[in-house]
């Protein structure tokens, strides 16, 4: 069958608390396609309900997805369009869809996102976080074994570490977090949000435990939790080679010179090695002045 008579597959990102979250581009994806694939069929109905969309409703969650990859296959190649989505924010992102999407695309079937409410983003953008990025974990394993080998694979990254938690295991998570990642980083809890009790907390991991503990409603709802980002490790070792080099050359040359070559011979950043040349020349002239007083 040609591209042209195959249906579309489209991705529909849905609120992720706040009904009024919904893209209009989504509300008319979701009214014009033939049918909704949905992770949960009840919980897609009563948002269906609320906009006032009437549409025949496929089964597609965990246990099931390849197979229902297939018979999907089936409706798409006889020319249907059809919608996935999961039960909050956007589907194959820490929710089911990947697969269905990966056995589709290399089917040949068009597969068309249609972006909305995201948590990851939502909590990022609300916590003041400032520095290079961040790296999206997800789900952490349910078991402690894989989710601790999980937390020391990442554990170096020099960026925000993102992950989902469920309430129920979100105190584990937290006791794992300072095991592996120990005790000074700080957190930002950010949970239920765009929900009526949204609610975030900014505090040392030290100090996540006894927050999460001395009030039980904020053990309840949805987490993104946001860990500050590991420092940048430096080499040592360089760094006493750049300033070993630093005051050989500053015995003879002016200091833009040295620190000219000393990155040249290093490789060490030209303002390290500016700051450090300073400091160098203050203790060099200040080494001559004691001579010179017969000190």
């Amino acid at each position: 069958m040609s591209q042209s008579h195959r249906g579309i597959l489209y991705v529909v990102a849905t609120p992720i608390g706040n009904l009024g979250d919904i893209t209009l581009r989504a509300l008319e994806t979701l009214k014009s396609v033939d049918a909704i694939a949905a992770e949960d069929i009840r919980h897609t109905s009563g948002l269906l309900g609320h906009f006032g969309i009437s549409k025949k409703l496929i089964s597609v969650h965990q246990h099931n997805e390849q197979q229902s990859a297939q018979a999907l296959l089936v409706r798409l190649l006889a020319g249907e369009s059809i919608a996935l989505v999961t039960d909050a924010g956007t589907p194959a992102v820490s929710d089911p869809g990947a697969i269905v999407v990966n056995v589709l695309q290399k089917a040949g079937i068009r597969i068309v996102p249609i972006p909305g409410a995201s948590a990851v983003i939502a909590a990022l953008s609300a916590s003041g976080i400032i520095n290079n990025g961040f790296h999206f974990i997800g789900f952490l394993p349910a078991s402690g074994s894989q989710r601790r080998k999980v937390l020391e694979s990442v554990k170096d990254q020099v960026s925000t570490l993102v992950l989902y938690e469920a309430p129920h295991r979100v105190i584990e998570c937290i006791e794992d977090l300072i095991l592996v990642l120990g005790e000074s980083r700080s957190i930002t809890f950010a949970r239920e949000i765009t929900k009526t009790f949204e609610t975030f907390h900014h505090c040392l991991l030290s100090e996540a435990k006894v927050w999460l503990t001395n009030d039980p409603n904020q053990q309840r709802g949805e987490f993104v939790l946001l860990i500050e980002a590991a420092d940048e490790k430096h080499d040592n070792a360089a760094d006493i080679e750049a300033e070993r080099v630093l005051r050989l050359l500053l015995v003879d040359l002016p200091l833009k010179q040295a620190v000219s070559l000393a990155v040249d011979i290093t490789g060490v950043k030209k303002n390290q090695l500016y700051e450090l040349a300073l400091v160098v020349k203050s203790e060099i002239l200040e080494l001559n002045a004691k001579i010179k007083a017969g000190k």
